[in-house]
This record gives structure tokens, C-alpha cells and sequence, in this order.
């Protein structure tokens, strides 16, 4: 054996026979920095917006707070919008992602999801008074959507023949149709939902049954196993102590719902 291959054994011996480390998790550099980077919505409430001093509210801002501080860590928020959200995680300029982000079969493939911390879901809204509890219920009674939402798309497809199903152009006018008594119902997301119930009407709308569910996850980069369980563990211990329904409340003005 020559000199060359000689010095090649002895180094392959030598990887062979040392230690497998570990490669660093997220929450690991957190810890050690002391700074958790989120990234939160600017410009969707309320989930996420900014206030009249310029700083960000919403309920992925107070949850990325409640994770923050449950970690000992500081927290740097970083606004995005729906487009740069998940290229932001992946290039690291954010550790969580926490940006009323629903989980699909194409996302799942780039990254990795938290358990359910908030409810997003499109249903159909009404006065308690109102017998409304499945789409049949629908017969003989009017209610508002926005015109080529889901909401409007799905009932168009579900609602029995007899219902009356008038059309606005936005959410605004949907939401005055309900106020006004145009409509007896609102089929519309939870969120919007949350904006009738700020009005405080003298009917206030309740959930009768729901037409799609997307609740939000944390989002965060493959692999990240210590990260995945802490996060985990942080909404599990916030469901259980009831903090993360006081959030629920705060915003969505709404419990959260049993299965979260």
C-alpha cells in the first residue's frame, strides 16, 4: 500500500470510527440568542394589522407573544404577506411562521406543521332565535354572501332550491345586509363574522353549521423536531390553562371550538 492510499484508510477509519453528532435544531439557536423570529400577517384582521401607532396587533401577534414568553425569549416579529410567508421560513429569516396559515398536501411537502392553535373555517351565521342546524334548514330563508367567495360557490352547489340567496359584492355589504335585516343569514368566514359581532347588533350571529374548514397552524422548517415538540407543547399547555381561548374571545369574539 502506498503512502496516498495508506493516509486515505486511516482517514476513513478515523470518520468511521468517531461520534455521530446531532445537527442543530431551530430551538436550540433560539435559546442560545434569546430571540425568536415569527413571521405575522400585516394586513389580514384580525388575525393580523397594524394599529393606529404603527405597532402589530391581531391573534397571530398575541399568540406569537404567548409562545415567545412561555420560551424565556424574546420576540422579533417580521411582517409578510400571503406570497413571501412560507419563502421567508424557508431562507431562515424567520424561525415560526404564524400567519393564519391553513395546512394542504403541497404545503406539507416544504414544510412542517404545528398542531391547530386558532379556528378559520366558512359557515353560515345567524340570530340564536333562527332553527338553522344543516343546509336543509336553508329552505324557504334568505341569506347574504359575497359574491364568487367559497361560501357563495359551495351553497350555490348545497342549498335546497327554495332558498333565497342574495349576492354583494363585498364583505362590507354582506355584512350591512345581515345589519340591516336584508338577510336572515350570512354565510361567510368566522373572521367576518368576528366584524358583525364588534357591531354588537341587536341579533347577534351565531355558527349554524359549517361549509368549510381551514383551522391555522405554526408553520416551521422541516426537520425541526425540538422545535415541533416545545411549540406543541406551548398550544397544548395555552388550551389547557385557557389562554388561548382569552385570544379566541379577544378577537373572534367566539370560544374556541371543542376540537381545538
Amino acid at each position: 500500500m502506498n503512502r496516498r492510499m495508506l493516509i486515505s484508510a486511516l482517514a476513513l477509519a478515523a470518520f468511521a470510527a468517531a461520534p455521530l453528532t446531532a445537527s442543530a435544531d431551530a430551538l436550540d439557536d433560539v435559546m442560545k440568542s434569546k430571540v425568536l423570529k415569527v413571521a405575522v400577517p400585516q394586513d389580514f384582521p384580525p388575525f393580523g394589522s397594524v394599529s393606529a401607532d404603527m405597532s402589530p396587533k391581531g391573534y397571530d401577534v398575541d399568540m406569537a407573544n404567548l409562545i415567545g414568553k412561555a420560551m424565556g425569549v424574546k420576540v422579533e416579529l417580521v411582517p409578510v404577506t400571503s406570497a413571501n410567508r412560507i419563502p421567508y421560513l424557508q431562507t431562515k429569516k424567520v424561525e415560526l411562521l404564524i400567519s393564519s396559515l391553513g395546512k394542504n398536501p403541497d404545503r406539507e411537502k416544504v414544510i412542517d406543521f404545528s398542531n391547530v392553535y386558532a379556528p378559520f373555517f366558512n359557515g353560515v351565521f345567524g340570530p340564536k332565535d333562527l332553527a338553522v342546524a344543516k343546509v336543509e334548514d336553508l329552505a324557504g330563508k334568505t341569506i347574504g354572501v359575497t359574491r364568487g367567495a367559497v361560501e357563495d360557490l359551495k351553497l350555490t352547489e348545497i342549498a335546497p332550491k327554495d332558498t333565497t340567496i342574495k349576492r354583494y359584492e363585498d364583505n362590507n355589504g354582506t355584512i350591512s345586509a345581515f345589519l340591516s335585516g336584508q338577510v336572515q343569514l350570512v354565510a361567510t368566514g368566522n373572521v367576518v363574522a368576528a366584524a358583525i359581532l364588534a357591531r354588537n347588533p341587536p341579533k347577534k350571529p351565531e355558527i349554524k353549521f359549517l361549509i368549510a374548514n381551514s383551522a391555522c397552524y405554526v408553520g416551521m422548517n422541516k426537520d425541526e423536531p425540538k422545535l415541533m415538540a416545545k411549540v406543541n407543547e406551548i398550544i397544548a399547555a395555552a388550551r389547557k390553562d385557557g389562554s388561548l381561548n382569552a385570544i379566541a374571545q379577544k378577537w373572534l369574539a367566539q370560544d374556541l371550538p371543542a376540537d381545538i
